[in-house]
């Protein structure tokens, strides 16, 4: 029998693995080849992921069945591509859940971000395309911008179809409110792109349990342990392996590759920071949003405003981009180059 304590068997133990014993640790890339080896439990992508993913020689085999599919669609050159845009986020999403046991999130175009219908139509589409591919739409999140309309875009796709939904691009407490209202499977906050605003704006360092970005993923978290929410937390877009390790405990974290590899190669000791049952009796007071009072608490929130619509608009840039080089591929196609 083994005399090692506790303390010091996970100082051996990597801080990825040490991690997993408290938290649900995602991959956040398009590159699937680069995931297998930490073993993560799902994966999420987005636009600028996917626009990255695009480019590598490793996956033009994808973007060329993407472009086949599309233009076999038919229609305006327009459409093509939107067919086009479709299968190959669809696509990298099959062959990312060929890699992680759980779910893969798919982002709807940031383009759609204050259009609640168009939002709903473009997700069905998307689980259309997962669901003639074999794969149930348990095995996919939907990603939509946390926007007034994006939030009851999710509370229709849960209630009425059955999808789960995985609110992105959140920064205030308004909207974390908002979509456990909505009762929406997962929201992920972003942690990194809090804390970058905070540099810029405030010029400060912050040691990561005073890191604006921890600061507001465990007010979250607590609020929502504390009233029984459903919807989970899943902490996004980190800067650092601090941030991460910060974190340890919350339901979800979704980390890049090169951050896990990081903490693979960390032998640190991680103790759990978030706990669910602590959260419990923390002071926090229970609020009811209608969309008067979430647009106004939103717009209280400078920092929320700002990186929210700086998101929409960098995802939206490179959706475009993307559509840029699906259009140069088409017409290469075509002139049989």
């Amino acid at each position: 029998m083994s005399s090692t304590s506790p303390d010091k068997r996970r100082k051996m133990e990597s801080a990825l693995n040490q991690l997993k014993q408290y938290t649900v640790v995602v991959a956040d890339t398009g590159d699937f080849n680069a995931i297998e080896q930490y073993k993560p439990q799902d994966a999420t992508t987005n636009p600028s992921l996917i626009l990255a993913a695009a480019k590598m020689p490793a996956y033009q085999p994808l973007l060329d069945q993407a472009i086949k599919y599309g233009t076999a669609k038919g229609g305006t050159e327009e459409e093509q591509v939107a067919h086009t845009m479709d299968k190959l986020f669809v696509s990298f999403g099959l062959e990312i859940l060929k890699k992680v046991p759980g779910r893969v999130s798919t982002e709807v175009d940031a383009r759609l971000s204050f259009d609640k219908d168009e939002m709903v139509a473009k997700a069905l589409r998307l689980i259309a395309l997962y669901e003639e591919a074999g794969i149930d739409k348990r095995r996919v999140l939907i990603k939509l911008s946390s926007t007034w309309e994006g939030i009851q875009a999710g509370r229709e796709l849960e209630e009425k179809h059955g999808v789960h939904c995985n609110m992105t691009l959140l920064f205030s407490f308004a909207q974390a409110v908002a979509c456990a209202e909505a009762k929406v499977t997962l929201i992920s906050p972003f942690v990194g792109r809090i804390l970058d605003w905070y540099k810029e704006n405030e010029h400060k360092s912050y040691e990561p349990h005073q890191d604006p970005g921890v600061v507001s993923v465990t007010k979250i978290y607590n609020y929502y342990k504390k009233f029984g929410y459903s919807t989970v937390v899943m902490g996004a877009s980190f800067r650092n392996t601090g941030e991460v390790k910060a974190l340890a405990g919350c339901d979800l974290l979704t980390i890049s590759p090169s951050l896990l590899a990081e903490l693979d190669q960390d032998h640190s000791a991680v103790p759990q920071m978030l706990h669910a049952d602590k959260a419990k009796s923390c002071e926090l007071e229970k609020i009811h949003l209608d969309e008067k009072s979430f647009r106004w608490q939103h717009n209280e929130d400078r920092m929320a405003v700002e990186k929210l619509s700086d998101g929409i608009r960098k995802f939206a840039a490179d959706a475009i981009k993307l559509e840029t080089m699906i259009q140069g591929k088409m017409l290469s196609v075509k002139n049989g180059k």
